[in-house]
């Protein structure tokens, strides 16, 4: 079976993407075709607020983007320097609550120690906030991109936790997307199966997808169209 993944490529670039590597373990092709491209934004006020940690009562992470833009505010020697005497020590007496293990790994390299890897949606990491935290504290700070989720806001708000929210990345379709999908198709033909990896991509990518698999689409559609969004 030829599979399309629709995804970005594994965080680091080192080695195979896992979903490549466990389709071609069990004979399996798999392409895969980056959806998303991400520009960085209030990096100046995120950097601020990273560096007055009494602030806040903790951070949360439910992408890897928001990880990356934290790592890009200590890309300044004197800010590396001053996060690793006494700032992560500060951020790690507070809770740092993070969905999925690769957010995870990314706030560990940073030096934090991550809440909630094991969670898997936001959903679910909001109930785990609410069990340990309540209205008094100081507010979570949440750096998140531009097409986020509004359910663990929502239900942090509706239970009265405080969360400042900061958009820090702004997601856009990847600038090379139909040109890679029109080359894909042509050469490698209609796939059997399809997986989309996030809203987003469902929406940058599907119109496309239409239009080149043309007749076959239904069928497709009917057997192997996957949705996983892991958030």
């Amino acid at each position: 079976m030829h599979v399309l993944l629709l995804k970005e490529p594994r965080e680091g670039g080192s080695g195979p993407d896992p979903y490549i590597k466990e389709l071609a373990s069990r004979g399996h092709k798999a392409t895969l075709i980056p959806v998303l491209s991400f520009t960085f934004v209030s990096l100046n006020t995120l950097s601020d607020k990273l560096f007055q940690p009494e602030q806040h009562g903790g951070l949360i992470f439910t992408s890897p983007r928001a990880v990356e833009a934290v790592k890009m505010c200590l890309e300044d020697d004197e800010r590396t320097e001053q996060w690793n005497m006494d700032i992560k020590d500060k951020w790690n007496a507070k809770s740092i609550y993070v969905v999925g293990k690769a957010t995870a790994a990314l706030v560990e390299n940073l030096g934090l120690v991550p809440l909630g890897e094991d969670t898997g949606t936001a959903d679910v990491l909001s109930r785990l906030i609410l069990e340990r935290e309540g209205a008094n504290i100081l507010p979570l700070l949440f750096p998140c991109g531009s097409i986020k989720r509004e359910v663990l806001p929502t239900a942090l708000r509706e239970n009265g936790v405080p969360l400042d929210t900061l958009m820090v990345y702004q997601t856009a379709p990847h600038p090379d997307l139909e040109k890679n999908l029109k080359n894909h198709f042509t050469e490698q033909g209609v796939p059997d199966s399809i997986a989309f990896f996030s809203p987003s991509g469902v929406r940058f990518c599907l119109e496309t997808v239409r239009r080149l698999s043309g007749e076959q689409l239904m069928q497709i559609k009917v057997r192997t169209f996957f949705l996983v969004f892991p958030m």
